[in-house]
């Protein structure tokens, strides 16, 4: 459908960019070491960019833009910090280092620690309109005894001005996670990966008054994406060998497949009875649409040759089809939920926007 070019040409300092999808905006968003620079894409004319001021290098955390993208929040070790367009500090909220110091007020005071750089993390996300900020972090908050430490929680943040309204207990030790927005303001979903440990789901619902999180019954499942309508989740298997969909009202699972269902890469001899060999599911894809997913196999698929994208049917979770490209494609594939997906160059340096 499209190229679009990165903001900025990538290098090593800096992350790929990637497309977020709103119901009001569509974002083309890069992460570097010293700011987080989006580009609005509308139908009619470019708009130029923003830049927002990152108050840590990208290693050391992450961040989450606003649908407006009038607003970021970056998670650090140490606290989360909610910047505007001027690169002002708009507010922020101190908490437990993730690396277990007993606290750093200014990021060149741990810029060369190994245990910084190398430990735990958690993660923001904002709600569809923009007025809640959801995050994940280490607690207890700055104010608090420590002896009331309560572990990992998650937060609803009011947006404006930082005030926590509703928080919970995660019953985790994460190596990190990432939040899954719902097109209903009051939902969000969270992954938290434990490493060998496995991961964890969350489920969020805040109705202005009261917090409410659906663990799925502790199964060890990623959430991938939320559907367009907002009805059904997209889950893999720590293990990735089995994708489900889930309804977003119960957690149930309504369909799933296995990777034994797609075929072995074309380049493995058919007489290996190596199980590494087979396929299995990466932790990325998305609803293409509400009826079809987009999903691949790129790591297993590295060792042999190209990885491969696959379209799914949601009914029943058949059939499984190869999509085909005009040139060669690297990477994921992401779904952006009204019938297009994109994947990211070889070079890192712009985006390729697909439809069927």
């Amino acid at each position: 459908m499209t190229t679009l070019a990165a903001p900025w040409a990538f290098s090593g300092a800096d992350a790929a960019p990637r497309l977020e999808s709103w119901p009001t905006s569509r974002l083309l968003v890069q992460q570097g070491d010293t700011e987080l620079i989006v580009q609005k894409l509308t139908p009619r004319a470019p708009v130029s960019p923003v830049r927002f001021p990152a108050p840590w290098p990208r290693q050391f955390g992450s961040c989450a833009l606003s649908p407006a993208a009038d607003l970021a929040v970056f998670a650090g070790p140490h606290a989360l910090r909610a910047v505007d367009r001027s690169g002002n500090v708009c507010w922020e909220l101190r908490h437990r280092c993730w690396a277990g110091c007993a606290g750093h007020t200014n990021f060149t005071e741990y810029a060369d620690d190994r245990d910084h750089r190398y430990t735990g993390s958690g993660s923001t996300g904002f709600s569809a309109d923009g007025k809640i900020v959801w995050a994940h972090v280490r607690g207890p908050l700055a104010g608090e005894a420590r002896e009331h430490d309560r572990g990992e929680e998650w937060l609803v943040i009011d947006a404006g001005d930082g005030t926590v309204l509703a928080r919970t207990q995660t019953r985790t030790a994460a190596a990190g996670s990432v939040h899954v927005p719902h097109p209903d303001p009051g939902q969000m979903g969270l992954t938290i990966g434990e490493g060998q440990d496995g991961s964890q789901l969350r489920w969020g619902r805040w109705d202005g008054h009261t917090l409410t999180v659906d663990s799925f019954d502790d199964e060890d499942r990623i959430l991938l994406a939320v559907s367009p309508s907002g009805d059904r989740l997209l889950t893999v298997t720590h293990d990735q060998d089995t994708l489900a969909i889930h309804r977003v009202a119960d957690g149930s699972v309504v369909a799933e497949t296995g990777a034994d269902a797609v075929p072995r890469h074309p380049a493995i001899e058919e007489e290996t009875e190596d199980d590494e060999a087979q396929a299995f599911f990466d932790y990325g894809g998305g609803f293409l649409d509400e009826d079809t997913l987009v999903v691949g196999t790129v790591e297993s698929d590295e060792e042999f040759g190209m990885g491969r994208h696959w379209l799914i049917d949601t009914t029943g979770m058949r059939p499984i089809n190869q999509l085909a490209y005009p040139f060669e494609v690297t990477g994921l594939p992401k779904a952006l939920g009204d019938g297009t997906w994109y994947t990211t160059s070889g070079l890192d340096n712009a985006l390729h926007v697909w439809a069927l």
